[in-house]
């Protein structure tokens, strides 16, 4: 088989990619290890950044998100037994983010992709890029028994953290990474969100707590937990006393509780690989990068990284420019070190760590009492919550 771009990941990177590839004219062949309705089932994050909604648009897949997403002008925080809005529409002269799940959002693209017949080959076993450093990729997989090689011009790595494309370069990449001593216990439940227009962060003296949504009838919530604690530890009834703990009293009442559909227990990492380049194999998403998910950039990250790439894909194909190709790495990590540091700042602020006791509680306290009144402490908050410019 032979196409112009091989892509190893059919998550939200791997087949926004390969929208806007087929909108632009480029072949494309995206090769994914599970089966689709194993990745329609993973549960991540819903907040999308301006740039990831114009990105969705920009690939025609942006109808449904535009009639059932949710629009957040602001966010909350819950400290000292009080609740704070940040007024992110404000302070950022108009910008928003939009809750849309990105169970959906794969959905939409999957849709998208079938109806233009677009070929996505599922469980692809023993898949190996190879001769990346040249000319001529090839990308062999495993299917029905036998082997096949899927040539192509170029290779893009979108199949997450434990995926082989940055296995395959493992001995060419500086590694940084910072593993947080807790976990994320996380409810989904078809109940009305507590607050349908803002996410509320909390921070206590019993640990982080976080109240999202999917939409206003599906709600997402979170602990934080140490991280030898078993989902089976965690009854429906003691996650929603325990998450009614950490809030404030006016807040804590309204919450509508109701069994949970999906429960489970993710550690929080940071994590970057550089450079994201090597010759014909460009990585992106989860392959390059990972983020707590405090700030809600992990998804939008990888969206961003798409732009970039689609766009260096169209450029040489269409143009023959190179520019594009050669700088991917470079604009990539300026933009993903920024939401690094965001993420680890807001995780940093908002969590309890084991040497958060007394003194350092109070410290959290007054860097929180001084962000929510300094007019120019909420600024910041709110543009990096937005996403910093291109």
């Amino acid at each position: 088989m032979r196409t112009q771009v091989a892509i190893i990941g059919a998550g939200p990177s791997g087949l926004l990619l390969g929208q806007l590839l087929h909108k632009a004219g480029i072949d494309n062949v995206i090769l994914e290890r599970q089966t689709g309705d194993y990745v329609l089932g993973r549960i991540r994050a819903g907040i999308l950044e301006q740039v990831t909604v114009d990105l969705l648009n920009e690939a025609g897949v942006g109808g449904r998100l535009a009639s059932e997403g949710i629009v957040h002008h602001s966010i909350e925080l819950v400290f000292a037994g009080t609740r704070h809005p940040i007024d992110v529409h404000g302070l950022t002269g108009g910008k928003v983010v939009t809750a849309y799940g990105q169970t959906e959002l794969t959905r939409d693209l999957m849709q998208a992709r079938a109806a233009a017949g677009l070929p996505t080959i599922y469980e692809a076993a023993n898949v190996q890029p190879a001769g990346f450093d040249g000319e001529h990729p090839v990308v062999t997989y495993d299917k029905d028994g036998k082997t096949h090689e899927l040539h192509c011009d170029f290779i893009a790595g979108c199949d997450g953290f434990h995926g082989v494309s940055r296995a395959s370069v493992k001995d060419r990449i500086a590694e940084y990474e910072r593993v947080y001593p807790f976990g994320w216990l996380g409810v989904l439940a078809d109940v009305p969100p507590v607050s349908p227009h803002a996410i509320v962060y909390g921070n206590s003296d019993r640990g982080f707590s976080l109240c999202s949504m999917r939409s206003l009838a599906r709600s997402r919530y979170y602990v934080q937990c140490p991280l030898d604690d078993k989902v089976e530890d965690w009854s429906d009834q003691r996650f929603w006393d325990e998450l009614r703990r950490r809030l404030d009293p006016e807040l804590a009442e309204r919450i509508i509780t109701g069994p949970s559909i999906e429960k489970s227990i993710a550690p929080l990492r940071s994590f970057v690989a550089e450079p994201m380049r090597f010759g014909r194999l460009f990585l992106a998403g989860d392959a390059a990068h990972i983020v707590p998910p405090t700030g809600a950039k992990g998804l939008n990250l990888a969206a961003t990284d798409v732009k970039y790439l689609s766009g260096a894909f169209i450029e040489y194909f269409n143009e023959r420019d190179a520019h594009g190709i050669d700088t991917y790495s470079a604009r990539c990590l300026k933009r993903i070190w920024k939401a690094e540091r965001f993420s680890w700042s807001l995780t940093t602020l908002m969590h309890r760590f084991p040497d958060t006791e007394g003194f350092g509680q109070r410290l959290q306290e007054a860097e929180l009492d001084y962000l929510v009144h300094s007019r120019a402490a909420s600024t910041a908050l709110a543009e990096n919550y937005v996403g910093l410019p291109l």
